[in-house]
């Protein structure tokens, strides 16, 4: 699964947060349906809404396809479901992903890097990060990913701000971006098993929270 969020700021248009990784998430799955590319599992697009209000449109979506983190019960669905990748730092060339703790998709990972050395040195870090949607995801105890971007003037002028419109995307960096999330996308769509997980977490009466609103930081 593939997705980014909806939302707009006062005064300008949020291209970089959240258009830009929308558009990339539209684009690497026309690019893998145009190339008739065949994948053994189901990949779906995803654009949330009420992300700045705390992640509200995924977190409603993992409750009613995945397990309501406050009870903690895991669907059909919950076991048949391998990974989601999320792109929310602006517009940004992909660096690398975080493992969001989970150390043993790192080798898998790297593997997946490899083939696009001349696009991105493919960084791998154990960190978290935090405010966006693979949180939702991540909080049931299904792997969800956020790519590592550069990060341009992103968090120094157009995040939240009236500058934060359609001249700051850069086209070749959205470009790489595609590529990047499309390899990502067919590679899991087309591994024999499902990208590992950490261990179930257990029922949290408050849902796990909501994180830090208003983009990945």
């Amino acid at each position: 699964m593939v997705g980014g969020h909806f939302d707009s700021w006062h005064y300008g248009t949020s291209a970089t947060d959240n258009a830009v990784g929308c558009a990339v998430a539209m684009e690497a799955l026309r690019v893998l349906k145009s190339l008739k590319l065949p994948m053994d599992r189901t990949v779906r697009l995803a654009l949330w809404g009420g992300e700045e209000q705390g992640l509200l449109g995924s977190a409603a979506y993992v409750r009613q396809h995945f397990a309501d983190p406050s009870t903690m019960k895991p669907s059909r669905e919950h076991g048949n479901f391998s990974a989601y990748f999320n792109i929310d730092n602006g517009g940004g060339r992909i660096r690398g992903i975080y493992l969001q703790g989970n150390e043993m998709a790192r080798p898998i990972f790297q593997a997946w890097f490899e083939p696009m050395k001349d696009l991105t040195p493919g960084i791998v870090t154990i960190r978290n990060t935090s405010g966006t949607d693979h949180q939702s995801f991540d909080r049931v105890g299904l792997p969800g990913f956020q790519f590592i971007q550069d990060p341009l003037d992103y968090n120094t002028r157009t995040h939240h701000s009236n500058m934060d419109v359609y001249d700051r995307i850069q086209p070749a960096d959205a470009t790489q971006m595609v590529i990047v999330e499309a390899m990502f996308v067919y590679n899991a769509a087309t591994r024999p098993e499902k990208l590992p997980r950490k261990e179930l977490p257990a029922p949290s009466p408050q849902g796990g929270g909501r994180g830090f609103p208003g983009g990945s930081q």
